[in-house]
């Protein structure tokens, strides 16, 4: 797969994105799988760095050194500090925690945690383990969605939201799955899809929002 660096004459959309998490994804994958196979090395940081390409780190024989610096600096220093004063007069930063739909998938993985606090055995159940993981997944896609603010970076938004879909519609089949083995009760599952929906056409709802913003400033392509 060809790498994806950023053009700067033109704004990434949302297929740009894509394509550069799917290649984020497979440098993800072989890292873990290296630190799984490396993990006991006394020579893991080198091995691993050699293994991802990481020239960069082979070449800079201090990096490890500038890793520990910064892990033992002192971050407390009062130079840079606000005193506690300051703190508390000034408001806390609009992240996507306080965003509705954010909100709405985190309540899902909460609901879906006390359901597996009612009945122990679902944790070991395939379908109830795919709910579980791709509802907190689709969370986290939400989270780096509507992390970032920045209007050029549109087209990533977008692509987050895709995954969150994707991640939503598979925590929805799985519910389905659950009923059908009476895993869970009706009304269990008429809590859970409709807490799935709503999660659902929010990002539907918000996917359209974004792609008319980018229409607005960039036109179709």
């Amino acid at each position: 797969m060809p790498s994806y660096d950023r053009e700067p004459e033109r704004a990434w959309d949302e297929y740009d994105w894509e394509r550069f998490l799917q290649q984020q994804d497979q440098k993800t994958e072989k890292y873990m799988e290296l630190l799984e196979k490396y993990i006991d090395d006394p020579q893991r940081d080198e091995i691993i760095a050699r293994e991802m390409g990481w020239s960069q780190l082979l070449d800079d024989k201090g990096w490890g050194a500038e890793v520990d610096a910064l892990v033992n600096e002192d971050w407390r220093s009062s130079d840079e500090s606000s005193s506690d004063e300051e703190q508390r007069r000034t408001p806390p930063p609009e992240t996507f925690e306080y965003h509705n739909l954010y909100r709405a998938a985190f309540a899902l993985t909460i609901w879906i945690d006390q359901l597996f606090d009612e009945d122990s055995m679902l944790q070991n159940e395939p379908a109830a383990v795919k709910l579980a993981t791709h509802s907190a997944l689709a969370s986290a896609k939400l989270a780096a969605a509507l992390s970032d603010d920045d209007v050029d970076e549109i087209g990533m938004t977008i692509a987050y939201l895709k995954r969150a879909l994707k991640a939503i519609t598979v925590s929805m089949d799985a519910a389905a799955q659950l009923l059908c083995e009476k895993l869970i009760t009706a009304a269990q599952h008429s809590v859970l899809q409709k807490r799935l929906f709503q999660v659902r056409d929010g990002i539907i709802s918000l996917m359209g929002e974004y792609r008319g913003e980018w229409r607005s400033r960039f036109g179709s392509r």
